[in-house]
This record gives C-alpha cells, sequence and structure tokens, in this order.
C-alpha cells in the first residue's frame, strides 16, 4: 500500500499533464464549474464512440455526482478522475462498486450489473473493441456473479467485489472504469440539436 505514494519522475508529470488535460477540458466545457447530465453525456460521447455510449455516460455521471444534486461540481469530477488516474487498485474498485450500485444500497444485484454490463458492450461494439466471440453482457455478468457471490444470495456486497476482483484479473479487468479510454484533447463539437432540445 505505501508503494503507490512512491512514484517515478516521469510518471508523475504524465499524471499531472492528464489531470491538467481533464482540467482543462473541464474549465473550457464548463465555465460555471458545474456539468448537467446531458452536458456531460455529449461531452463523453464525443471523446468515445458518440451516442452508442449515452448510457454508461449516464451511470458515469450518476456516480461522480456524489452529493446527488444532478450536477458534477469541478470538485466532484477532478476527485473522481484524480483517483482512477493514480489511485489503488481498492480505491478504483470501492469507485467502480459505486457505479454498478445504482440504486446505493451498499450490494449489486445482477439486474444492476447486468444493466451496466450492457451498455459497455453496447460502447464496445459500437467501438469495435470486441474480440471474436465475444461474451456476451448477460454471460460476462452470470460468469462475475457466480465468482463474486461467495455467499450465493443473489447479490455482491462491497467487500465481495473488491476481494474478488482483486483474486481475479478478468473479472478486475471487466469491472474498473479506465480514463485512459475517453480522449479528453479532442475538441468538442457542439451539438445544436442537443442544446435545443436538452
Amino acid at each position: 500500500m505505501g508503494q503507490a505514494a512512491v512514484r517515478t519522475c516521469g510518471r508523475s508529470e504524465s499524471y499531472v499533464t492528464e489531470l491538467y488535460e481533464w482540467f482543462r477540458k473541464f474549465v473550457i466545457e464548463c465555465p460555471s464549474g458545474l456539468i448537467a447530465l446531458h452536458e456531460f453525456q455529449r461531452h463523453f460521447c464525443d471523446g468515445t464512440v458518440g451516442s452508442e455510449s449515452a448510457e454508461y455516460a449516464e451511470q458515469i455521471f450518476r456516480t461522480l455526482d456524489s452529493n446527488g444534486d444532478g450536477v458534477v461540481d469541478f470538485r466532484e469530477y477532478v476527485m473522481a478522475i484524480s483517483m482512477l488516474i493514480e489511485g489503488s487498485a481498492v480505491e478504483k474498485l470501492r469507485w467502480s462498486f459505486k457505479l454498478y450500485d445504482k440504486d446505493r444500497d451498499g450490494a449489486i444485484t445482477k439486474e444492476e450489473m447486468l444493466e451496466i454490463m450492457q451498455a459497455v458492450y453496447k460502447m464496445n461494439v459500437a467501438a469495435g473493441l470486441t474480440k471474436p466471440n465475444p461474451l456476451t453482457a448477460e454471460e460476462c455478468t452470470n460468469r462475475i456473479f457466480v465468482r463474486l457471490d461467495k455467499d450465493n444470495n443473489a447479490i455482491i456486497s462491497l467487500e465481495e467485489f473488491i476481494e474478488g476482483a482483486l483474486d481475479d484479473n478478468w473479472i478486475r479487468e471487466m469491472l474498473e472504469c479506465d480514463p485512459s479510454t475517453v480522449k479528453v484533447g479532442r475538441p468538442l463539437k457542439r451539438d445544436t440539436a442537443l442544446e435545443t432540445h436538452g
């Protein structure tokens, strides 16, 4: 655990540069310091695969909005991005747990996980990131539940989620949210139709 605090100079500079790019994009696109769901979806979709990532963007927004007020402020945004870039595996998994725990009751149901998996799968298909003969969202969800739900109570607790993901690289890769999949340096295109109707 203590090793995470010791970084090489090159990694530190890369981290600062990456964090600065996220900050710069946020300030340019959200000069008020606040971002609403429709704005976040537009920015996220532009940086990933377009409208195919809107459902996943909504789930990420809900997780970023830690106080539940319907907007993400700069503090919420930068804390999450910073942790996702530089946080420990346990910190990243805690954040990912919140992403999957839609109703915030402290447990993940199969339905909650499937909804996120379907959104991620839809985004990956649009991006051409799926491998030949990929598991479907349902198969991924079932496989994860078999491995993580140790007490067979049809829900995954935070403890089961973290322990299971730390013990299984495939599960950890499936469950962690990686900000590097979003392009931050690309100029955003304004969608007047979204602004008019959003």
